[in-house]
């Protein structure tokens, strides 16, 4: 009887460590996976995405600029041409600290590290295109120079920065999805670990008792049995920190942060689009290229099969209103069809409802800008698409950004609190578990110690 008290108690301290050791590695390996997560998955996906958008944003400002500043500055819009330079400076210093961040963030990836360094030389090539363009807009006459530097710059965009800022954009998505598909992988083997182990030491722990109540005509061992509630308890909380946690990944990673790509993505595409508007106005022998452009972004965004800009009008207003009777009755694609399918929060569907909206009052405002110039109205469709007063349409393109940053607003709220709460649940739980093993190990010792000194 001594040797198999011994034994079990040997079991018992044995299978105490090794589950305590395994949730503080657990532990430990998420606090790790929050941090990478937090500090480098996202910021470095968000900052290809954030590139992406500042360089549509900036070539759609260099293109108001030579659309608003007349002759040498005669016949200027002074309004949006003012706007316009301001607008132009931002982006410019937005894609500078893209760039910085992701160069940092590429290190360790030789691909990356060589898609930032194209990047950057492709951009100082661009800066120069687009500095000659400005140079020569500002001349008596220079407008033709500066459409054709314009055009080379616009190109380089379009051909070589663009592209790769996609692939960063996909690259960094694409580990961050790897590191998530990873880290839920490990949580569940923990998990199974930590219930086989728990049940293991539950039932070392009962076989004590029963032995316990067997030779020595007892019927509980107080310390044995204090022991097996800790330890029960213990199971318990290792269990929900680790579920837990997987939760918490899951929302921030498929619930938060796939939005916030989408939406992200649809943000770039909707300022390219609203640039191919100013590059249809500026530039003449390429309006058709610009048009075609405009509807294919469009489509992007909002996608209507067969449609073309006479009739995507009408087809958005009725596939919008079969949606709004219906919330399963989605008949178009595009990036606002991945938000509306991946509707997890509160307040979620109305704003993203609202950015449909304020997008479809923006493709009528494109319309009008068509109309009045196919009736000779340049001046009337320049002054419509690059105001801000209210009513035109920088102004609905302004709130359709609003709409769009709104909903993009409450993914990153709910990113940002389901990181904030996986780590609570980390730091909360793991102390009180680690806490209950070591204290459960202890009064198993104590309960055994003076049946075993019975024996001497």
């Amino acid at each position: 009887m001594p040797a198999r008290l011994r034994l079990l108690r040997a079991t018992t301290v044995l299978l105490t460590a090794a589950l305590t050791v395994l949730l503080l590695v657990a532990g430990l390996a998420m606090t790790g996976t929050w941090s990478s997560v937090a500090d480098r998955d996202a910021p470095r996906t968000t900052s290809a995405a954030d590139l992406n958008l500042a360089l549509n944003n900036m070539d759609a400002q260099a293109a108001n600029i030579l659309l608003s500043s007349g002759d040498a500055g005669k016949g200027r819009l002074q309004t949006p041409y003012t706007k316009a330079v301001g607008f132009y400076g931002d982006a410019r210093r937005e894609i500078g600290h893209d760039l910085r961040t992701l160069a940092v963030a590429a290190q360790g990836s030789k691909a990356d590290e060589k898609t930032v360094e194209s990047l950057t030389d492709d951009f100082a090539e661009y800066q120069e295109l687009i500095g000659r363009a400005l140079e020569n807009d500002g001349h008596r006459g220079g407008k033709p120079a500066a459409l054709a530097d314009y055009r080379r710059a616009t190109d380089l965009l379009r051909t070589r920065l663009l592209p790769a800022a996609s692939t960063l954009v996909s690259s960094n998505n694409a580990a961050f999805d790897a590191e998530y598909s990873s880290a839920r992988s490990t949580l569940s083997a923990q998990l199974a670990a930590v219930l086989v182990l728990g049940v293991l030491l539950l039932a070392v722990l009962g076989v004590l008792q029963w032995c316990l109540a067997h030779s020595f005509r007892r019927i509980l061992n107080p310390g044995v049995l204090a022991a097996t509630v800790c330890t029960l308890l213990a199971v318990i909380l290792g269990t929900q920190m680790l579920s837990a946690s997987a939760d918490h990944l899951r929302v921030a990673r498929r619930d938060a942060f796939d939005s916030v790509v989408a939406l992200s993505r649809a943000r770039a595409v909707a300022y390219d689009a609203n640039a191919d508007e100013s590059r249809y106005l500026l530039d003449p022998q390429r309006r058709e290229q610009y048009e075609d452009a405009f509807l294919a972004k469009s489509q992007q965004l909002y996608g209507l099969r067969g449609a073309t800009l006479s009739t995507y009008d009408s087809e958005l207003a009725t596939t919008w209103q079969a949606y709004e009777t219906d919330h399963h009755d989605l008949r178009f694609t595009g990036e606002f069809r991945r938000e509306l399918d991946n509707i997890t929060f509160s307040g979620e569907r109305a704003a993203a409802e609202k950015t449909v909206d304020t997008y479809g009052v923006y493709q009528r405002d494109d319309r009008k800008i068509r109309s009045l110039l196919a009736a000779g109205k340049e001046r009337e469709a320049v002054e419509f698409c690059m105001d801000w007063k209210p009513g035109t349409s920088n102004a609905h393109f302004g709130a359709w950004m609003a709409a769009l940053g709104e909903v993009a607003g409450i993914n990153r709220a709910h990113f940002t609190s389901s990181v904030q709460d996986g780590r609570s649940a980390v730091n909360g739980l793991l102390p009180w578990a680690g806490g209950l093993l070591a204290v459960a190990v202890l009064l198993a010792l104590l309960g055994l110690r003076p049946r075993l000194a019975e024996f001497r």
